[in-house]
């Protein structure tokens, strides 16, 4: 298995002593219990007084403060304790590193209100999703095959943590993805699975000529076209509605540019290749396609490869019952499958996106 040089040295080895390995048994062990509580020390403020009063706060003083009784507080705190997110200086509570960063990195939040709102009940049918390759923890949620046909009819919070948590990563590498795109001057473009409509918005701000077209659900058109309806260069966003699981729905022709964003983690291998074999049918010699995903073999920082291969148990549970966040290696085979070579391959965009330019063969 290839991977990134900082990814190679952590995954090859043994990284624990037998203690810490032990240590790293019950934390598992008890996850669901360290999640929740570290989910209700944010939001019933309890890092944020710690962090405000940075010389610590008694048990007394924390309980007045949040309301919480002394009973409630105190198995918050002592949990917490354990956990390591705060530490304790003679009867006073003061808050940890990693409390800090449950505070204060976006990234964290935005990974722990996805993780309540849309997978936390689901993932309980995880055995289910495994065997049966259906996602069956999205019964929790409503009554779809998949959760994209839900997307506009889930509850209004959960609907926010979901958008949150896809916008979150995808926002963080549109600028330099734009550069990339736009090198090449394209004059149409293709915005395959283009959801809300942000990355058409930013291309149309971005150049003043461009005409792009989202293809994607109907469903998920009309919410683009109520997102974007009030942005400048909305008339130059077009709408092909499309099922692109129907292997005999063709892509429009006549793009300079496809773009597929965060899109191709959604569909298992043998439709990635179904569908990236249309796009190919589609295009020009002249046309690129371009691929923008988190592989999580090319990550700079190693936490950003346990995060992705943690949100594939989201796709096999949740979202569709089989995809998950790709090997590059995978998506490569894909690739030359569908009849494509890839050109070029950008890495270390935004959070950890990676570009692949693709052409035909």
């Amino acid at each position: 298995m290839k991977l990134f040089p900082s990814l190679q040295k952590r995954y090859t080895k043994e990284r624990f002593t037998a203690v810490q390995a032990q240590r790293l048994a019950q934390e598992i062990a008890f996850g669901p219990i360290v999640f929740q509580v570290s989910r209700l020390m944010l939001k019933f403020g309890i890092f944020r007084l710690l962090s405000d009063n940075r010389e610590g706060m008694s048990l007394e003083q924390i309980s007045r403060a949040t309301g919480l009784s002394p009973y409630a507080a105190q198995v918050l705190l002592e949990a917490s304790l354990t956990i390591g997110t705060v530490l304790v200086k003679e009867d006073q509570y003061v808050l940890a590193k990693a409390g800090w960063f449950l505070l204060n990195d976006e990234m964290a939040q935005v990974n722990m209100n996805f993780n309540q709102d849309v997978n936390y009940k689901g993932l309980l049918h995880l055995e289910e999703a495994l065997v049966n390759g259906r996602p069956e923890g999205l019964k929790e949620l409503g009554n779809w095959p998949t959760i994209y046909e839900g997307l506009s009819g889930l509850p209004e919070q959960i609907q926010k943590s979901w958008f949150g948590f896809d916008h979150f990563y995808s926002d963080n590498s549109f600028d330099q993805a734009l550069e990339i795109v736009f090198s090449h001057s394209p004059r149409t473009l293709l915005d395959v699975g283009g959801n809300t409509g942000r990355w058409a918005t930013k291309c149309v701000q971005y150049n003043k000529e461009v005409e792009v077209t989202i293809m994607d659900l109907p469903q998920q058109l009309e919410m683009m076209r109520q997102k974007t309806e009030n942005t400048p260069g909305h008339e130059r966003i077009h709408g092909h509605g499309a099922n692109l699981l129907d292997k005999n729905v063709p892509f429009p022709k006549g793009f300079d540019a496809i773009w597929m964003s965060q899109f191709l983690d959604c569909f298992s291998e043998k439709e990635v290749i179904s569908i990236l074999s249309r796009a190919a049918r589609s295009m020009s010699t002249d046309g690129r396609l371009y691929i923008m995903e988190t592989f999580w073999d090319r990550q700079k920082f190693e936490t950003a490869a346990y995060c992705l291969t943690q949100i594939s148990i989201y796709f096999t549970a949740m979202a569709n019952g089989n995809s998950k966040m790709y090997h590059s290696d995978d998506m490569a085979r894909c690739i030359q499958e569908a009849g494509l070579e890839i050109e070029e391959i950008y890495d270390n965009l935004g959070l950890g996106h990676s570009i692949v330019k693709c052409k035909l063969k």
